[in-house]
C-alpha cells in the first residue's frame, strides 16, 4: 500500500503499486500509520515527501469500495479527514512530489501538503465532482480556498471540473513547481526538502502556525464530524 523511508532527517512516503491509489480504510490507515513513525522519529528539524508509483498520484476515493453504501462513503470521508488533520497538524514541512493524476480526494490529498511540486510530462489535477455528479464537502472548497490563491482558478477547478496540466497549473500559481519526469519531481522536492531542513526550525512551532493558517479547514473537518 505504502513505504517509508528515511533519508538523513528527510521522510519520503511512497504510495506503492501500479495502481489507481484509490483512498479507502486500508490505505487511509497505513498512510496514517507511516505518518505516526514520522511523528514519533521526527529529529529536531525534518522534513516528509509523499509520492507514488505508477500512473496516478490517487484517483480519488474507492467509489468502488464505498458501492451504494451510505456509512461507507461516510467512513471514507471520516478517514480521510483524520489523515489531512494529521498532516497539517505535523510538526514539520511537507512536500507533494504529484507523480501522475490526482483527482477529487486525490487532490485533496496532495493539497493537504504545505507545497506542491508536479510532473510536466503526464498527469492533471481534476476536481471530478461536477463531472460524476457529487456535491464537494465543504471542508474541501475550504482546503482550496486557503491553497489556491485566485479566484478564477479555484472557479476553473471546482466549476469547470477541468482537467489541469502541471503547465497550467504553475502559470494559474496552482502549485509550486513542474518537473520532467516522475524522477525529477521527487529529486525537486528532495531538494526542496533538503532546504527547509536547513532552516532549523522548531517543528512544534511550525505546526501550531500551520494549524492557525488552516484553521477554516480544520473548523469546517470538526464541523462536518459532528453532523454525521
Amino acid at each position: 500500500m505504502c513505504t517509508l523511508e528515511k533519508k538523513g532527517c528527510i521522510f519520503i512516503l511512497t504510495l506503492t503499486g501500479q495502481g489507481e491509489h484509490r483512498l479507502n480504510p486500508t490505505l487511509i490507515d497505513a498512510i496514517q500509520s507511516a505518518l505516526r513513525q514520522v511523528r514519533a522519529e521526527a529529529a529536531s528539524s525534518s522534513a516528509l515527501i509523499t509520492t507514488a508509483q505508477g500512473k496516478f498520484f490517487s484517483n480519488g476515493y474507492d467509489l468502488d469500495w464505498a458501492g451504494n453504501s451510505q456509512s461507507r462513503a461516510h467512513l471514507m470521508d471520516s478517514r480521510l479527514r483524520s489523515l489531512v488533520a494529521d498532516l497539517i497538524s505535523l510538526p514539520l514541512p511537507t512536500v507533494a512530489a504529484v507523480s501522475g493524476h490526482a483527482s477529487a480526494a486525490g487532490f485533496i490529498l496532495a493539497f493537504s501538503h504545505d507545497y506542491v511540486l508536479m510532473r510536466r510530462d503526464r498527469g492533471f489535477l481534476y476536481m471530478s465532482e461536477l463531472d460524476i455528479r457529487l456535491r464537494i464537502p465543504a471542508w474541501f472548497v475550504a482546503l482550496i480556498k486557503c491553497k489556491v490563491g485566485s479566484p478564477a482558478a479555484r472557479r476553473l477547478l471546482l466549476l469547470t471540473a477541468a482537467k489541469v496540466t502541471a503547465k497550467e497549473a504553475v502559470e494559474k500559481g496552482v502549485i509550486d513547481s513542474a518537473h520532467d519526469s516522475a524522477e525529477s519531481t521527487v529529486a525537486a522536492a528532495v531538494e526542496l526538502a533538503e532546504k527547509l531542513v536547513e532552516r532549523k526550525w522548531n517543528g512544534h512551532v511550525y505546526a501550531q502556525i500551520r494549524m492557525e493558517l488552516f484553521s477554516e479547514v480544520l473548523g469546517e473537518i470538526r464541523s462536518t464530524g459532528s453532523k454525521l
